[in-house]
């Protein structure tokens, strides 16, 4: 097969990429390089359609892989006119350029944000859509938009709503890097590898366990893992339809913070702040439905494995 992965320089992209290479497939690669890393690609933005055109015209691909968004929860309430440009009328222009060229099939790279604050937990796919900042909000319109595009065009997608996507490739070629880093589990491992001096806790007053948010980590290569999944079901002439990624499992701030301090066996310096808005109290995902329809299995539940893989790439690439 012939696959198009766009935002493949990125972090997930990235690992994308390597999966679908491993399996035999050709990729082309396209990207911006506004939050990505530089690799052998087709610098593209999204939001150009003769590019768009000129790409699908040279080569014929069998699906999209759509990683290319922003994803910073608080710089889109800054900023909206950002996210929705890029996430929103950007993927537009990708859309109306697959449909000119009768390309069929879409991954698409969705979130969490889509519920907004959970009325229970874990979260099913049935649960309700109601983002509360422009990211989430963002991710739920293209939603909704590639409904409408099934229905008018035969465009088939699945949309994969991540939880909270960590590690890095256990091979140590690939990892986690994004300027600014707003991800929790790098931000703890630069403090242990000396590159910050602390962490900053956000609220311990949260009706848990330990008093800090509960979150769904799931490893970067089971995530994939899924859109290789994804990809063929489409492919075998699957309907659109959205899956949760998550382990199923959630592990609080401390708990990520003690893990950290006994796979790197440094000292990671806390230092404590108020809540955030916004921030629930748990994250946890329902993935039942993508085990029982495409029949994904997690390889790395452990909260151990996903530090490990973090770690080995933290020390490896220290100055990127």
């Amino acid at each position: 097969m012939k696959f198009l992965v766009v935002g493949g320089a990125g972090y997930i992209g990235s690992h994308m990429v390597k999966k679908l290479l491993s399996a035999g497939h050709e990729v082309e690669v396209a990207d911006n390089l506004s939050t990505g890393h530089c690799t052998k690609l087709v610098e593209l933005d999204i939001a150009d359609a003769q590019a768009l055109d000129t790409l699908f015209a040279k080569h014929h691909f069998d699906a999209v892989f759509h990683f290319a968004s922003f994803i910073q929860v608080g710089e889109s309430v800054t900023e909206p006119a950002k996210y929705y440009q890029n996430n929103l009328a950007a993927t537009l222009t990708l859309l109306q350029a697959m449909v000119r060229a009768g390309v069929k099939h879409l991954v698409f790279s969705s979130s969490a944000a889509v519920y907004g604050e959970p009325l229970y937990t874990p979260i099913d796919e049935e649960h309700s859509k109601a983002p509360i900042n422009p990211y989430g909000r963002s991710k739920w319109m293209v939603e909704q938009i590639l409904e409408d595009f099934d229905r008018a065009y035969g465009l088939k997608s699945v949309c994969l709503r991540y939880f909270n996507a960590a590690g890095a490739d256990p091979d140590g070629q690939l990892g986690e890097r994004h300027e600014p880093e707003t991800h929790l589990l790098p931000l703890i491992l630069q403090a242990a590898a000396g590159r910050r001096t602390n962490i900053t806790v956000y609220g311990r007053d949260y009706d848990t366990p330990d008093g800090t948010c509960i979150r769904d980590y799931i490893h970067v290569v089971d995530l994939v893992a899924a859109h290789s999944l994804a990809v063929d079901y489409l492919l075998d002439g699957g309907a659109s339809t959205a899956f949760n990624l998550g382990n199923g499992q959630g592990f609080s701030v401390q708990q990520v913070i003690d893990t950290a301090r006994r796979v790197t066996g440094r000292e990671i310096v806390t230092s404590e702040a108020p809540r955030r808005a916004g921030d629930p109290p748990r994250l946890v995902a329902d993935a039942r439905k993508v085990k029982a329809l495409l029949g994904w299995q997690p390889q790395f539940t452990s909260l151990e494995q996903i530090v490990a893989h973090a770690w080995s790439w933290e020390q490896k690439y220290p100055w990127c």
